[in-house]
């Protein structure tokens, strides 16, 4: 079957993946009303394209935070890459500096971050954190990462608690017993994610700040307040985010969010956006509507479970190629 577009990788890994691998990473908390809007909003944005504007050369590479990319899709942290591909986050990290774009590890990856760092020497990569009740554990996952070269902290602020899966409830998920948690093993058994700290405030980024040099990004501002907020704290960039709609079910789509968010930042700090992306006339909204650049997460692992990092390509590649062509047709 010929991939044409990221819904074709969808029903792929619909059909191929273990059911209870494809219920967990098409999970959505409770109704699933958040998740289904984050992609239903996109569809009332209307363009309004302009013409005769000489679109024979584009140049569609961004930077995020001084380092360039080329072009304005990043990778999503995502948890347990091996439920999608053998090879997991290793293959997640080749496919992102094959593309030239940035990866973001998960906290709770099946690979550690030396392997995937190994994997793909020199790429582009940052690393999201999930504080833990055990301050250790978070503190000597931050220095890993910065020792290794990852060049951003994502710290990761919607999550005190696990929202309600209601299909991962009823199928009881675990890990299956060969894949591990690799950057947490030995720290504590932390498979039913109750160990996550839910008494983070504001002036844990602070106390983040005294431990790393690296920037600090943070992810899961839906209003305007948590963002001023956010540059008050100084940090480097925002990620609008509502987990997939894995969280609070009734929030915001992320493209309705974005406009509030990047209208209260005004340039201040960079302004990212997971959530919905789902073609490449989604990215130029998005940036329309605010976002330096925007991160997928579920359709990189419909890639990985198609094809690992070759699958994962194909789908940066269709992104990009439908980006750029929505570009030229909106002027």
């Amino acid at each position: 079957m010929a991939m044409v577009c990221l819904s074709d990788f969808e029903a792929y890994a619909k059909k191929y993946l273990p059911k209870i691998a494809w219920d967990f990473f098409a999970a959505g908390a409770d109704d699933c009303s958040t998740r289904d809007e984050n992609i239903l909003a996109y569809k009332r944005i209307r363009f309004r394209p302009r013409m005769l504007r000489d679109v024979s050369m584009m140049d569609i590479r961004t930077k995020l935070l001084g380092t360039e990319i080329s072009f304005p899709v990043g990778i999503a942290p995502t948890g347990f890459h091996q439920l999608a591909w053998p090879d997991g986050e290793k293959s997640t990290a080749r496919a992102a500096k094959a593309m030239n774009t940035c990866y973001i590890a998960s906290t709770y990856s099946t690979c550690t971050l030396e392997d995937i760092s190994a994997a793909a020497p020199g790429g582009l990569r940052w690393f999201q954190l999930y504080i833990h009740r055990n301050r250790a554990v978070s503190q000597q996952l931050v220095q890993r990462a910065e020792a290794l070269g990852f060049q951003g902290l994502v710290l990761t602020a919607d999550l005190p608690y696990t929202g309600k899966r209601r299909d991962d409830v009823r199928n009881g998920f675990r890990l299956p017993p060969h894949m591990k948690l690799k950057n947490l093993e030995g720290a504590f058994e932390v498979c039913k994610m109750s160990l996550l700290d839910p008494s983070v405030t504001w002036n844990d980024i602070y106390w983040l700040r005294s431990l790393t040099h690296l920037p600090i990004i943070i992810k899961g501002i839906l209003t305007k307040e948590d963002a001023e907020l956010a540059v008050r704290h100084g940090v480097q960039g925002i990620i609008v985010s509502n987990h997939g709609g894995r969280q609070l079910d009734g929030g915001p789509a992320t493209i309705d969010a974005l406009v509030e968010v990047a209208e209260a930042v005004q340039g201040r700090v960079e302004v990212y956006l997971d959530g919905g992306i789902r073609k490449g006339s989604d990215v130029l909204k998005a940036l329309a509507l605010g976002a330096k650049c925007v991160f997928i997460g579920r359709p990189a692992l419909w890639g990985l479970a198609y094809k690992g990092e070759e699958g994962l390509q194909d789908v940066l590649r269709i992104l990009q190629d439908e980006f750029r062509l929505s570009m030229a047709l909106a002027g």
